[in-house]
């Protein structure tokens, strides 16, 4: 009998969902000669953390899923970075990153957590 998951434990899901929710986002912000190649970036960073994530999954060694969870981890800080800069050219949409930034931080804590594991079992 299958058992029912919780999403918010789904990293494969939640990274996806993540992802998908910044893009849902950046549709809705004007494009202009600033906001353009921010978007970019943004999508850019904020959908590698799933596609990293999938990656990890599929590791050919345990060297290979630490890179990849590192990775993730990087991508998932990088995205905070680009909401920051996006929300400084638009301030009437902080309070739609505040949300998107906040799970960011905590993909950014569950794969440092991950991280640290990996480590301290060396």
């Amino acid at each position: 009998m299958n058992q029912p998951t919780n999403n918010n434990y789904d990293l494969e899901e939640r990274t996806a969902k993540f992802g998908e929710s910044v893009i849902c986002f950046c549709k809705s912000v004007n494009e202009n000669s600033i906001n353009k190649p921010l978007i970019n970036q943004l999508v850019r960073s904020a959908t590698s953390v799933g596609a990293n994530y999938m990656e990890a999954n599929g590791a050919s060694s345990r060297k290979d899923f630490c890179n990849k969870i590192f990775i993730c981890k990087k991508e998932s800080q990088e995205t905070k970075h680009w909401f920051r800069m996006i929300s400084q050219c638009n301030p009437e949409k902080t309070e739609d990153l505040r949300k998107l930034w906040q799970e960011a931080q905590e993909l950014t804590m569950i794969f440092q957590k991950i991280t640290n594991s990996l480590r301290s079992k060396n």
